[in-house]
């Protein structure tokens, strides 16, 4: 399976999210070519600040390998991760991140400070690419947020 393909699938769970009332924002983690964990951001209902759709992946694919370490696995993210997701994704140990739009607010695996620092404790950061489905990935959050203030 392709890198757009995985992309395809985490955008897939960002519109359970939309359709939801949730920030629409999606996750999947693949390894060697195959689907083994997803999720979409589950905060609001569940009043769960962590539930971000990357931290659901993450378990869900630790569940499905019986093991919390995710080496060799992508996580493919229509957002770039916050700093709370950058450190789960740290700790498992995940091999690469390909994200989809960037988070100029709050987006920490591109930013230069964050990565400098983590590569001198951890000795090692995830591969990162982005772009991917950016602009479909990117209208759906601005959809997502411009009815959001049409409510309020």
């Amino acid at each position: 399976m392709t890198p757009d393909y995985f992309m395809n699938l985490a955008y897939q769970e960002a519109l359970k999210a939309f359709d939801e009332g949730e920030a629409p924002i999606g996750a999947v983690i693949a390894k060697d070519g195959k689907l083994i964990g997803k999720g979409y951001n589950r905060i609001e209902k569940p009043a769960d600040p962590t539930a971000h759709a990357e931290i659901i992946a993450i378990g869900s694919a630790a569940s499905f390998l019986q093991s919390w370490r995710l080496d060799g696995c992508t996580l493919y993210v229509t957002l770039e991760p916050c700093l709370m997701c950058l450190g789960a994704i740290m700790q498992s140990r995940i091999t690469a991140v390909e994200y989809a739009a960037k988070d100029p607010r709050l987006g920490a695996v591109d930013t230069f400070y964050y990565q400098q620092e983590i590569q001198r404790s951890y000795k090692r950061f995830p591969l990162v690419s982005s772009g991917l489905m950016q602009e479909q990935c990117s209208q759906l959050l601005t959809s997502f947020f411009k009815q959001l203030r049409k409510k309020n």
